[in-house]
């Protein structure tokens, strides 16, 4: 427990203390948002403000992550993990992809940045990676950071996949998260407060694994997860650099995550779901970013087969907005839209727990 509580103080100390280092940074060096001409009117006066701020968040969960681990020398905690490690290089990669598309946009003066098959060459290539990777490493128990099994909470043993559907199937799970936290940023605010809560959700569920785990006793109810106590560490430190990014990203927002930070974020919810044997289950606790994307290709389907809009702009919290809610009034409504989903999904999780001990 004082690794998690550590590793959550480095991250936000980090988090919080950085950013406005980079938002001199990116200001001096003209590194401002564009804005869609296509978005409200009110977000236009947005324009230039500096983004690439997932920076922040990145180094935050790293020096977090790590310096947990080495305060935890001390006390002789466990050493890094490989499910810890995949989980953090796979969201790294993502950033990467971010950041690249974000430097683009910057460097053309343009909000279009990488073209979308670039894009997906990137997430696909770190999924594939991922997905290769997290079936090696088998522990004591032979059980390595990502299992062939479809689970929700638990893997369902009953669904099993061959080792190509299952690299398919991470593929999916990498490009449907990635991009759904960054159609979810486009509110100031929205996507760092939004996956704090589900970040916060998943410190309980995996310390939970963790108390309860297989490896240690065997037991009704017991969880079958590698590393549950060091994926919980990053989780943390995750959740507490996104807050600490909140700090400055809060509207009116002094500087924007860009794709740097979401598509990292969403690498980040991706390889969680896999490595916790969650993957259902985080579909839940996600709800909100998994609407947003629900939106998008909702708006699209309609307006290509009736040649009229569902919503008045996509993804849908532009919908609220044009139909004259405040920003700050969607952003904390879906924040607690984000708050009910996990506390469902946290219920689900305990309630599955209960039925398999009782």
């Amino acid at each position: 427990m004082r690794q998690i509580m550590f590793a959550a103080a480095i991250a936000l100390a980090v988090s919080i203390l950085l950013t406005p280092v980079l938002i001199r940074m990116f200001a001096r060096r003209g590194f401002g948002q564009e804005i869609r001409i296509d978005g409200p009117a009110s977000h236009q006066a947005k324009r230039g403000t500096p983004t690439m701020g997932g920076v922040a968040i990145l180094a935050g969960l790293w020096a977090g992550y790590l310096g947990s681990h080495l305060i935890g020398i001390g006390y002789h905690a466990e050493a890094p993990t490989p499910s810890g490690l995949l989980v953090l290089a796979l969201t790294t990669a993502l950033g990467v992809v971010g950041f690249l598309d974000d430097f683009i946009k910057l460097r053309k003066g343009r909000n279009l940045g990488l073209t979308a098959a670039g894009k997906y060459i990137g997430q696909l290539s770190a999924a594939i990676v991922f997905g290769i990777l997290a079936l090696q490493w088998p522990d004591n128990n032979r059980q390595t950071p990502a299992s062939r099994h479809l689970s929700y909470v638990r893997d369902i043993n009953t669904v099993s996949m061959g080792v190509i559907i299952f690299l398919v199937f991470v593929c999916i799970i990498v490009v449907a998260w990635s991009n759904a936290v960054n159609l979810t940023d486009g509110l100031d605010g929205l996507a760092a407060g939004s996956m704090s809560l589900v970040l916060g959700a998943y410190v309980i569920i995996t310390f939970w694994q963790y108390r309860n785990s297989c490896a240690t006793h065997t037991a009704p109810g017991c969880y079958n997860v590698r590393d549950p106590l060091d994926l919980a560490l990053v989780c943390a430190a995750g959740a507490a650099a996104c807050i600490g990014f909140l700090w400055w990203n809060a509207a009116p927002a002094k500087i924007f995550m860009g794709d740097t930070g979401s598509l990292a974020l969403g690498g980040l919810v991706a390889g969680l779901s896999v490595t916790t044997r969650t993957e259902l289950l985080m579909v839940v606790i996600g709800a909100l970013f998994v609407a947003e994307a629900a939106s998008v290709v909702l708006q699209v389907a309609v307006f290509r087969t009736t040649r009229n809009r569902l919503f008045k702009m996509a993804p849908f919290h532009h919908h609220f907005e044009l139909s004259k809610w405040a920003e700050t009034t969607v952003i904390i409504r879906f924040w607690l839209l984000a708050a009910i989903a996990s506390a469902i999904g946290l219920g689900l999780f305990y309630s599955e727990y209960l039925s398999q001990v009782g």
